[in-house]
């Protein structure tokens, strides 16, 4: 396991912010995952989150992130009982609205919205790819 946490997803500014921090790796049903937990934090709500990702999560995470530096908007584990995050691009400006679900135990939606620019998505996929090195998956 890694001395150090990794922030997988990284939206934020202007006091606020969504991150997706990777503190280590576990065995799970005879297969390697990821411990991690959201962080949203803005003026008026501060919240954490657990979860764990697999290899298929992150598979689909550097989809996502194909997607959006497309130009599309995303949804990013929607549908699973995991809590799952879409980002939605304003159309009149460089920000975007981040939105943690947790469809599974406490029920909540958070939407925060944050500044974009484009070096954010070079910084995301060295993210993706750094957590991808620190933490290599077994998928049994």
């Amino acid at each position: 396991m890694a001395e150090e946490s990794i922030d997988l997803i990284r939206l934020e500014g202007e006091g606020s912010g969504v991150v997706l921090r990777i503190t280590g790796k576990e065995e799970r049903e005879h297969s390697d995952v990821l411990v991690g937990e959201f962080q949203v934090d803005t003026p008026f709500v501060r919240g954490r989150l657990k979860t764990w990702l697999t290899p298929e999560d992150l598979r689909q995470w550097q989809q996502a992130l194909d997607m959006f530096d497309a130009g599309h908007d995303i949804a990013w584990r929607e549908g699973t009982r995991a809590p799952s995050l879409s980002v939605e691009r304003h159309e009149d400006d460089d920000r975007c609205r981040v939105t943690v679900r947790d469809h599974s135990m406490s029920l909540t939606t958070v939407t925060v919205t944050v500044p974009l620019t484009d070096a954010w998505f070079d910084d995301a996929y060295h993210r993706l790819d750094l957590t991808w090195e620190t933490w290599p998956l077994d998928e049994g």
